[in-house]
Order: structure tokens, then sequence, then C-alpha cells
């Protein structure tokens, strides 16, 4: 039994001592004083990283919640459908919910490209049946017109900023060529 009891205690002392001396930098210049001991690293102690200056910025840019683009969608949809206040509430809580599935959706990395094309296309197809549940028939022919207007505007203005792009860049070849004429 005493010899079991004196085994406990050293073991439980060189793991004591083991602890200790990894936060007092083990001999490998990594404690608290950078030097290998407590105090004896010149002054450079656990703020090393401060020293360095401002640290890059590598978070991702913030999310726009999906209540609010969902909101701008139904502000420019209720004029062109003529939607009433409680169309508006529900329709824009089915686009909301609609886009934060397709978020998650995206982001699922156990999926295909494919498979998520797939389930994207099936979560648009649902989403269009549950807003035209809300709309009359009325509604219904204008919404189906806007939204295909819709999508070729989307389609244009990604055109259209190429375009521009390039306009741009021949404009300011032209100024140039201009300037050193003169």
């Amino acid at each position: 039994m005493k010899s079991t009891h004196t085994l406990f205690l050293l073991v439980f002392t060189l793991c004591c001592f083991n602890s200790v001396s990894a936060q007092y930098g083990n001999g490998y210049n990594n404690g608290y004083g950078g030097g290998g001991g407590y105090g004896r690293g010149g002054g450079m102690g656990m703020d090393r990283s401060m020293m360095s200056g401002p640290q890059p910025n590598t978070s991702k840019p913030k999310e726009i919640p999906a209540e609010e683009t969902a909101a701008q969608i139904v502000e420019q949809l209720k004029p062109a459908v003529n939607l009433d206040d409680l169309q508006v509430i529900a329709i824009t809580n089915v686009i909301a919910d609609s886009m934060r599935e397709q978020g998650v959706l995206l982001k699922n990395e156990n999926s295909s490209q494919d498979q998520k094309i797939e389930q994207i296309t099936a979560l648009r197809e649902n989403t269009t049946k549950k807003i035209k549940s809300f709309l009359n028939p009325d509604q219904v022919e204008k919404y189906t017109t806007f939204m295909a207007n819709f999508k070729e505007v989307k389609k244009s203005k990604s055109k259209k900023k190429k375009d521009s792009d390039t306009k741009e860049k021949e404009s300011k070849e032209d100024t140039e060529a201009t300037k050193v004429k003169e």
C-alpha cells in the first residue's frame, strides 16, 4: 500500500512539474518572457502580436439578412402586381424563408454541384407555388410577367455592366489620346 501511495505521489509531482515548466517556456523560448524563463525576455511578453501592427481583416463581408433582400424584392413586386398589405407580409415571409433555405443548400458540402442545382430548382418551384397561392388569378398573370421581366433585367444588368466597363476603358483611352495630341 505504501509503495502504491509513493508511486502516485511521484507521478503527481512529475505532472505538476511538467505543466509548470510548460508555462515558463520549457527551455524552447516560448514562455511568458520569450527568453526561456519568466521575465527574461527583454520586455517581450504575451502581447507580441500587438507589436506587428494591425492584423488584416480576413473575415467575410457581412451577409445581407434574407428579410432585407425579400423586402426589397417585394417592394418592386408590390406596384407591379397590386399587392395588398397582407399579401406583402405573406410573400415577404415566403421569400425570406426560401432565401434562408437556399443559403443552407449552397453551404452544404455533402452535395455535389448537380444536386445543389436540382435542390435549388425544386425550392424555387415550391416558392413560386406558395407565392401564387396568395394571389388572385389576375395577380398571378401579372406576377408571371413581372418575374419574366425581373430575370431579363438581371441578365441585362450583368451584360450592361460588362459593356459599360469596356466602354469606360475605351473612353478613358480616347481622353488620354486627345490629351496627348494637345
